[in-house]
């Protein structure tokens, strides 16, 4: 089983957007099953809130349900737990780094790394361009399961 851990500042953005996008890709591809995906903040702003509006309409419009996702922090046990670790932006690998105390297994990654286009995914907190940040995670997650689908 394949476990993937994606995380953002917030964990109401752009990583419940990609773990649920994920767990739908994965599931379109018949390989559900194989698969661990969960999603959780590198900061505590958030916990216990559920998934922003923005995300739960694009979502939606994809007919993917998020409903009873609520935000949680990362902590250093999910290195241990999780297969890949798979951060929004520079700001949260530098954080997710510091939780985990280093990435000594080579498991830390951004989501666009699994793409030609190596960046940072659009953040919709400053912008409100949801659909921006839902093409960069449409990109990334597809090039993930690419690359994952290579290994077998």
């Amino acid at each position: 089983m394949v476990k993937i851990l994606f995380v953002c500042h917030g964990n109401i953005c752009r990583s419940p957007m990609a773990e649920f996008f994920m767990k739908d890709l994965v599931k379109q591809e018949e390989k559900a099953e194989q698969f661990d995906i969960a999603s959780a903040a590198t900061s505590t702003e958030e916990i216990g809130n559920g998934v922003h509006w923005g995300t739960r309409s694009i979502l939606g419009r994809l007919g993917i349900s998020c409903a009873g996702k609520t935000a949680r922090q990362m902590t250093r046990e999910d290195y241990n737990r999780y297969d890949y670790l798979i951060g929004m932006d520079s700001a949260n690998l530098r954080n997710m780094y510091r939780i985990c105390g280093g990435d000594p297994e080579g498991k830390i990654f951004r989501l666009l790394d699994f793409t030609g286009q190596a960046g940072d995914v659009a953040d919709p907190w400053y912008t409100d361009d949801f659909e921006a940040t839902y093409r960069d995670i449409k990109a990334g997650c597809e090039g993930l399961l690419l690359r994952l689908s290579e290994k077998e």
